[in-house]
């Protein structure tokens, strides 16, 4: 199967980058350059590049619809006038075969003047996505590529490829708590209480003033400084 075989119908895209060392058709001021791209009977122009004079820039894309039996882009270079006709600067013709083959192209072509002589540059990307998809439509007729994998029956259950250590776990270095006899508690098992009931520090002394007896055990007497009345004044004087 041809690489380049089935391209009817299918879709090139050319990116129109630039130009460089463009002869110049202008005496008193800089030309102003414009790219045109024909393929069969369709034909693309570029913008016009103002001032653009032998160096110019462009970075456009345009879509081709491809014809099967027709395999070159034409290109040519103008310059654009006010008052007259475009000059042509220079134009090539492309061949198509290693971006058709290969999907990818990025070139600088030659331009060349109505005499034939060098007139500049352009720089073309060329780029065709259905090249990848005859390529991996002819990969198919070659047999599928099947590593040789060895195939086991049963897991690898053979010895380990290294000792197996089997770790004892140390004594300890006291013995178990039953090898010593119960020993008696240092001290007796403290009480309800952790402390008896103190005394208290001060014992109780008498009362500052004893309670009074009963009235019956002591009498109203006399007062032993005063003497018993009456008292002067007190009652009238006895009669005489």
């Amino acid at each position: 199967m041809s690489m380049m075989a089935g391209i009817q119908g299918q879709v090139l895209e050319v990116t129109v980058v630039g130009c460089q060392k463009l002869k110049d058709t202008e005496w008193f001021s800089r030309q102003d350059p414009y790219v045109v791209l024909e393929y069969s009977s369709t034909r693309h122009r570029t913008r016009t590049c103002t001032d653009g004079g032998k160096n110019a820039v462009f970075q456009e894309k345009f879509m081709f619809t491809m014809l099967e039996g027709l395999r070159d882009l034409k290109v040519a270079v103008w310059n654009s006038n006010t008052l007259s006709t475009d000059d042509l600067i220079g134009n090539a013709t492309i061949k198509l075969q290693k971006a058709l083959s290969e999907g990818y192209d990025d070139c600088t072509w030659t331009l060349q003047s109505k005499n034939g002589r060098y007139a500049g540059e352009v720089r073309l990307i060329l780029h065709y996505a259905a090249a990848k998809k005859q390529n991996y439509g002819s990969a198919q007729l070659a047999p599928p590529y099947a590593p040789q994998v060895p195939h086991y029956s049963a897991p690898y259950s053979g010895p380990s490829l290294y000792p197996q250590v089997q770790y004892s776990q140390p004594q300890s270095a006291y013995p178990p708590a039953s090898a010593y006899p119960h020993q008696p508690s240092a001290y007796p098992p403290p009480s309800a209480s952790a402390y008896p009931p103190a005394p208290s520090a001060y014992p109780p002394g008498p009362s500052a003033y004893p309670p009074p007896p009963p009235s019956s055990t002591y009498p109203p007497q006399q007062s032993p400084y005063y003497p018993q009345g009456p008292y002067p004044g007190q009652y009238p004087p006895p009669p005489y």
